[in-house]
């Protein structure tokens, strides 16, 4: 038996859901995969980047509370955050994306 994405520290229902469809399943899956590249496969399905989102990732993989990110290691998770957002998140096909769920044609 898997734990689900939302037994992961600071991660709740939305969030599991947004993974289910990126196709992240389980928290080991998560785990496995790590917050990079977790967070990039979110962005490539759909998922609008927020950087808030991207450390409460980081912060719950590490099993710390969300708030605990501060000062020197917030900066340097924001200019990862910047560098994932540059290559994984294409608006116009994550407005398309977005669309498609809207009218039923995928599955949201």
């Amino acid at each position: 038996m898997t734990d689900p994405v939302s037994s992961i520290r600071n991660l709740g229902p939305a969030f599991e859901q947004s993974c289910a469809r990126a196709g992240i399943h389980s928290a080991e899956a998560l785990r496995d995969l790590g917050a990079d590249a977790a967070y990039a496969r979110l962005l490539q399905n759909g998922q609008r980047p927020h950087f808030i989102g991207y450390y409460v990732l980081v912060m719950g993989l590490q099993g710390r509370p969300w708030n605990d990110c501060k000062g020197e290691e917030k900066k340097a998770l924001r200019v990862k955050f910047d560098a994932i957002k540059a290559r994984a998140h294409d608006p116009v096909q994550s407005e398309f994306e977005r669309m498609m769920n809207l009218i039923g044609v995928r599955e949201a």
